[in-house]
Order: structure tokens, then C-alpha cells, then sequence
């Protein structure tokens, strides 16, 4: 299938393709058009993060936020790392820590003066790396709401118990 939006990349154009070859389309084929297209005349794809579109900008979400909601991908890693691409792409009320160090990552990237195509191939591994760490963090906050619930094992409850009554010095 064809997804078609404006020609030079940055942060939500490059989170998106990142986001349909993983999650939606492996064998997606990436359409690049001038920004002055007229895109309601496109049929033959589907048009994303342009002007006054499906999958687009909406309030404060962007595209790839706009694209997470329609193909209802509900894995917890991708949640903060559209809401780092939000940050990124767009101003929101409550930016996520991680949104300026992407912003000035995706800058860097179109400052060395590569085609769309090849920053797409270049840039991907820096989404595979959010994600990797947005999924190591979803892990690590279940794990430390586990041992807060008294662990992962029954024992464990009676050893936290004991330390934390230790015994009086008499």
C-alpha cells in the first residue's frame, strides 16, 4: 500500500513511516509529494500528516497519534513514545522530558542535507531506540509496582515484613 505526505521530513514524518513499516504495513511504499499538492485529489493511498486530513495534526494529538487511534495499536511502549513525537512535532500543554532532544535530533538529520528516503533509513534506528527504551520502562514500572505489591513470589512478602520490623535490641 502507498502512504503519501509532504516532501521533507522531520519528527511526525518520520515517526509515521517508522510506525506503518513496524506496527501496520512491512511492505508499505512511501510517496513524498511537493507541499503545495492538492490532497484531497489523492486516491491511489492514504494520506497522512498533511493539511486537513484523517491522519493528521487534531488538537493537540499529531499524526502519529492520529494513526496509533485508527489502527488501534494498543502497545504500552508506543503511548510515551507518541507522546515524545507529540513533543517533538508540536507544542503541547505538558511536553514530554524527551520531546527537545528529539526535536533537535530530527533537525540535525535534515541539516545534513540527505534525501527524504535516505532519512528515513538513517532515522529509524533512533525510533528503534525510543521504543526500546519506552518498552524497558513500561517493564521496569511493572516490576517496581510488583515488588511494592510484596514481589513476584509469596516468600517474598514475609522477608519484606521482616525487614521491616526489624528485631528490638534488648
Amino acid at each position: 500500500m502507498k502512504w503519501i505526505t509532504r516532501e521533507h521530513v522531520k519528527v511526525d514524518r518520520v515517526a509515521c513511516p517508522w510506525l506503518i513499516r513496524n506496527f501496520i504495513d512491512p511492505e508499505v511504499e512511501f510517496v513524498f509529494l511537493p507541499h503545495d499538492t492538492d490532497w484531497s485529489a489523492i486516491s491511489d493511498g492514504i494520506v497522512y500528516d498533511v493539511p486537513n486530513c484523517e491522519l493528521g495534526h487534531h488538537g493537540e494529538d499529531v499524526s502519529f497519534n492520529s494513526i496509533l487511534k485508527k489502527y488501534q495499536l494498543t502497545d504500552p511502549a508506543l503511548i510515551p513514545l507518541g507522546e515524545i513525537v507529540r513533543a517533538a512535532d508540536s507544542h503541547p500543554a505538558v511536553p514530554h522530558p524527551a520531546g527537545e532532544g528529539l526535536r533537535w535530533v530530527a533537525g540535525g538529520f535534515g541539516a545534513l542535507g540527505f534525501a527524504d528516503r535516505e532519512i528515513l533509513d538513517r532515522e529509524f534506528v533512533v525510533y528503534d531506540a525510543l521504543y526500546a527504551e519506552c518498552k524497558r520502562r513500561h517493564r521496569t514500572s511493572l516490576t517496581q509496582k510488583e515488588w511494592s505489591l510484596g514481589g513476584p513470589f509469596p516468600f517474598c512478602e514475609i522477608r519484606l515484613k521482616w525487614r521491616r520490623n526489624p528485631r528490638k535490641k534488648s
